[in-house]
């Protein structure tokens, strides 16, 4: 099993916000395989519901898609539990750093200030699991962060982005079939403006 986490905030407040890049990566390949994100699991350390998650085959691989109902800064209490090991997972957060229509895979790697991926860090004990990272940045960044990140995209970056989730859902794909250096050489790309 290929296990394909998407970091955000749940809740109708944060939707479509910078923040939530990695459920709507989720959701695009929930469209594209047909599968609904339905069955709960609980976190360990006090029941409550930890996560949703949706699964379908893809060659010979079962892949189990999976949003955090933690908010972003616990996401960490998703994968606590998780059953596979963590050369099978794949995390996908939004990063500040890139601009928008940018994005950049790793095998492994520190949060780089992102605080639901240092969550995850902490939960999982390691640093060594992939990760997507979907620039959400732009050339003057203000200076308050947290507000940007839980704003959504203008409308001249909408285009961008809307074909960017859709490479990036294309990006989990390849990774669950081919693995990391494949799809590393495939889509790691800065969006140049």
């Amino acid at each position: 099993m290929k296990i394909i986490v998407g970091l955000g905030n749940p809740g109708m407040t944060y939707h479509r916000t910078r923040h939530n890049v990695g459920f709507m990566v989720i959701d695009r390949l929930s469209r594209r395989h047909g599968v609904s994100i339905s069955e709960r699991t609980l976190s360990q350390r006090d029941s409550r519901p930890a996560s949703v998650y949706g699964e379908y085959p893809l060659g010979e691989e079962v892949i189990r898609i999976v949003m955090p109902l933690t908010m972003m800064n616990e996401s960490g209490e998703a994968l606590r539990d998780l059953p596979v090991d963590r050369q099978n997972l794949l995390v996908i957060c939004d990063d500040v750093n890139l601009p928008v229509g940018s994005l950049r895979l790793r095998p492994q790697g520190g949060a780089g200030g992102h605080h639901g991926l240092e969550s995850c860090l902490e939960a999982l004990g390691t640093e060594d699991f992939a990760r997507l990272r979907v620039g959400v940045g732009g050339a003057n960044m203000p200076a308050d962060l947290r507000a940007f990140v839980l704003s959504p995209f203008s409308d001249a970056e909408r285009p961008i982005f809307e074909q960017t989730l859709e490479q990036a859902a294309e990006a989990c794909e390849v990774w669950a079939v081919n693995g990391i250096e494949e799809v590393m050489n495939r889509y790691n790309r800065v969006h140049e403006a």
